[in-house]
């Protein structure tokens, strides 16, 4: 049995880091038909996902995310392959992320004097 641990360090905080998380999960489950079940805790969340031949999970943290997962007989050949796309999959997200404009604090009222 194949297996694949990625650990990838953010600045992102909780919030954002679940939004990437949740963007991760919606593209595996549509593209690789995976099932997903989040289990969400007071300083990290876990993603468990599945599917024929694959088990793992999502580490989700306020400063880093931690993937393993277990491939089955027939995927081990391809284990390679898989961890190249999860890494790209995984960085594209984190990179969309750091690309995206912060947002510009409130101008303040100037009050007549």
């Amino acid at each position: 049995m194949a297996e694949i641990r990625i650990h990838r360090e953010h600045k992102l905080g909780l919030a954002k880091a679940r939004k990437i998380a949740t963007q991760w999960a919606d593209d595996v489950e549509n593209k690789f038909d995976m099932r997903c079940s989040w289990i969400e805790g007071d300083f990290s969340d876990t993603i468990e996902f599945t599917r024929t031949g694959v088990s793992g999970r999502l580490i989700v943290a306020a400063d880093h995310f931690d993937l393993n997962a277990k491939l089955g007989f027939l995927l081990g050949a391809f284990s390679r392959t898989i961890e190249t796309e999860i890494l790209r999959n995984l960085d594209k997200l984190l990179d969309a992320s750091k690309a995206a404009p912060a947002k510009k604090p409130a101008a303040a009222k100037k009050t007549a004097k």
